[in-house]
């Protein structure tokens, strides 16, 4: 079986924003457009194609990427029927609660279209979004959607993008006419306006550029030719000797790699839900993102021997595939979403999981159109597509030829931010409880289970009340389980503020084998100004712990130092203000002794474990709470009950800006202080007042607040 496509024609791109920028209604105009769908669905009314699950109809949002196939005929050559381009497009959701789904996405995707809404332009979640594309130096493309909205703003829009994202932004459009007048877009480089004519604005319509906006056109273009001209040291020179009119190819060609480079990123404008501009920019994708073959060849290491294999994206090398998404499909069972870097895949072949080092038998694959599956044999380099039935198979697996492993990189995942009691209704709801908090836990890997060791409850960890509100109504509508939920708790951490240091013996003789662990410990808080790669080769770091082995002299034996570091760890599992899990600790063995007969690992872990809960009690302990960037928009006249509202939250109004007749207020809020704002901030502003929020960073707990929050765990 062939390839369908060549590798250079291949897209793989996200769709991503912030909640109620127009992302999913824009992709719902690529599935349109391209033939996926013959029926638009739109969000409002709860009928978008790739919004396949029930929760997702009813609230309006995303909740899980979904994946897309389709294939697109540029609308300049659209003569030609042969010039056709494959894409695999990923729709991610925008709340902040869901962001694990954009950051698993992103590391899977070449290339992305980040979506803003005209009126408010950059928003919290578009920063965080761009964060993580910035991480994994995606390159991507800039859409700023629904200018028919009363008080959009290209200009000002496009400003807060300069602003708050990357100076590297530059208008390849301009719109003609705003709010109820946008009629259609002026390309800047081929100096053309374009309308969208016909059914659903599928005809596009080239013109001359309107006389009223000609002068703006010309000056935004000269300011375009030299941004891109910048990259190419010939073209810069013919530029500054006063050449302007470059062929638009060579033009196109130099972009592009700037675009790739991530020197550049083109911002296009139009209104998806009015059907203007969404065509350019599924050219733009063709034009400026690149191919499979176009980005690094990707790295990764050998499970055994750890050097450093590259491989390049090509159907002749070896197969290697990362697992970025599980999903559970009511009819077909599990689901494994797969990004194929190199080499080919057929069914019923066998891969080796480079996590487990078991192989598995491909049995069926097939390739994805949001809930919608066409089954394939072979998959190829740079395809996105899901395999049916593989076993023990988690997000971030590396997928690979049974005789040549490779480890990719993995996908980073957030820590969980809030926690709640769920226990199940009656006994049959019992059995049925842990079988569907497994299942969803190898979905989303940012939804943790664990269970409260005093009370032996059942304790759900997620992104946030919306996240923590949905797995609750999934368990009882997917896996019909019934149950009650405690109140939302924050995840609070504990650390250490001072230096310490600790000896302790755990010694147990008393005839025959005994126990004997000796250890001398030193713990500090940890320096985070000492970045990974310039640690010393005997120190080891991973999620805010640091272990040092400075054993000189065989003094503890190298066979017991692994059990000193495992002491070490479970006991910072456990805090001593209030029992939650200590954070950014450095422990050090520094000495010890050890016992020819009785010392055995068993004893060396529990001295280090006593020892390092004594040496935290005299460190100084403080507790940590997460705090929350937080967005509020709110009208003008309601600025001074609002931050008044947000001080009284202990919160820091970092500033105060104006947005159209709005006033948005950005501040540092603890997540504490944030349960049911909604309602709060409702009542305070007759109901005109919005909010968003995201993780900002851990800081210390004042000692009033901290006295209560240790009295109630008490």
């Amino acid at each position: 079986m062939q390839r369908d496509y060549p590798l250079e024609k291949v897209r793989n791109f996200g769709i991503i924003a912030h909640i109620d920028a127009g992302k999913t209604t824009t992709s719902e105009r690529v599935l349109y457009y391209t033939g996926m769908s013959h029926k638009l669905g739109e969000v409002h009314d709860g009928a978008a194609t790739t919004d396949w699950m029930e929760q997702e109809r009813e609230r309006g949002i995303t909740i899980v990427s979904a994946a897309v196939t389709c294939f697109w005929n540029p609308s300049y050559a659209k003569n030609n029927p042969n010039d056709k381009y494959k894409f695999n497009v990923i729709d991610t959701p925008g709340h902040i609660d869901f962001t694990v789904e954009v950051r698993r996405s992103l590391r899977v995707l070449d290339g992305a279209v980040v979506v803003f809404d005209g009126v408010a332009g950059v928003e919290p979640q578009s920063e965080t979004n761009w964060r993580y594309a910035d991480e994994g130096n995606v390159p991507r493309i800039c859409f700023i959607n629904k200018l028919d909205r009363t008080g959009a703003s290209f200009e000002r829009s496009y400003q807060s993008i300069l602003d708050r994202l990357t100076k590297n932004a530059v208008r390849f459009q301009i719109p003609i006419g705003e709010e109820e007048n946008v009629q259609g877009v002026v390309d800047l480089l081929k100096m053309k306006a374009y309308y969208f004519e016909g059914e659903m604005g599928k005809d596009i319509i080239e013109k001359e550029i309107p006389e009223e906006i000609k002068a703006d056109a010309q000056k935004y273009h000269e300011i375009l030719i030299e941004k891109i001209v910048e990259h190419d040291e010939v073209m810069m020179m013919e530029f500054l000797d006063g050449k302007l009119d470059f062929p638009i190819d060579t033009l196109k060609k130099v972009a592009r790699q700037a675009v790739i480079d991530n020197k550049i990123v083109p911002v296009f404008t139009g209104t998806a839900l009015k059907n203007k501009g969404v065509q350019l920019v599924l050219d733009a994708v063709v034009d400026y993102l690149p191919s499979p073959v176009d980005i690094p060849s990707p790295k990764g290491i050998h499970p055994d021997t750890g050097a450093e294999i590259i491989r390049k994206a090509s159907d002749a090398e070896p197969f290697s595939a990362l697992a970025f998404k599980l999903q559970n499909d009511p009819f077909v069972g599990q689901l494994v979403y797969f990004r194929v870097y190199t080499g080919t895949l057929e069914a019923g072949s066998y891969v080796l999981n480079t996590r487990t080092g078991e192989k598995e038998r491909v049995g069926r694959i097939v390739r994805m159109h949001a809930n919608d599956r066409e089954e394939i044999k072979k998959v190829f380099a740079g395809d996105i597509a899901a395999i049916v039935g593989l076993k023990d198979v988690k997000t971030s697996d590396t997928l690979c030829d049974v005789g040549n492993p490779i480890i990719l990189e993995e996908i980073k995942i957030p820590e969980p931010v809030i926690s709640l009691k769920i226990e199940p209704k009656t006994k049959s709801d019992q059995e049925k409880l842990g079988m569907a908090l497994s299942r969803l836990t190898s979905e989303d890997p940012t939804f943790r289970v664990t269970t409260d060791q005093e009370t032996g409850d059942t304790v759900i960890w997620g992104m946030g009340e919306l996240h923590l509100d949905i797995i609750v109504d999934r368990l009882k509508r997917e896996f019909n389980v019934e149950a009650n939920t405690g109140r939302p708790q924050v995840a609070y951490k504990e650390t250490i503020t001072t230096e310490t240091e600790i000896e302790n013996k755990y010694v147990k003789q008393s005839g025959g084998k005994g126990q004997y662990g000796h250890v001398k410990l030193r713990i500090k808080p940890l320096d985070y100004s000492v970045a990974d790669e310039d640690l010393p080769k005997n120190t080891k770091r991973s999620n805010g712990f640091e272990f040092i082995n400075n054993i000189k002299g065989g003094v503890v034996p190298q066979e017991y130092i692994p059990a000193v570091e495992k002491g070490a760890r479970e006991a910072m599992s456990r805090g001593i203000l209030a029992g939650y899990p200590m954070v950014d600790i450095s422990v050090e063995l520094f000495d010890g002794s050890y016992h020819d007969v009785d010392s055995s690992e068993i004893a060396f872990k529990i001295a280090a474990s006593q020892a390092v809960q004594e040496a935290a009690q005299k460190a100084r302990p403080v507790l940590l709470e997460p705090m929350m960037n937080v967005e509020i928009t709110i009208p003008e006249k309601f600025l001074g009950d609002i931050t008044g509202n947000v001080s009284s939250k202990r919160g820091q109004i970092e500033s105060v800006d104006d947005r159209g007749m709005a006033k948005v207020i950005r501040a540092i809020i603890p997540l504490s202080e944030m349960f049911g704002y909604m309602s709060t901030l409702r009542s305070m502003t007759e109901g005109r007042g919005a909010f968003s929020m995201e993780p900002a960073r851990y800081d210390i707990v004042p000692q009033n607040v901290a006295d209560e929050v240790i009295k109630s765990r008490k």
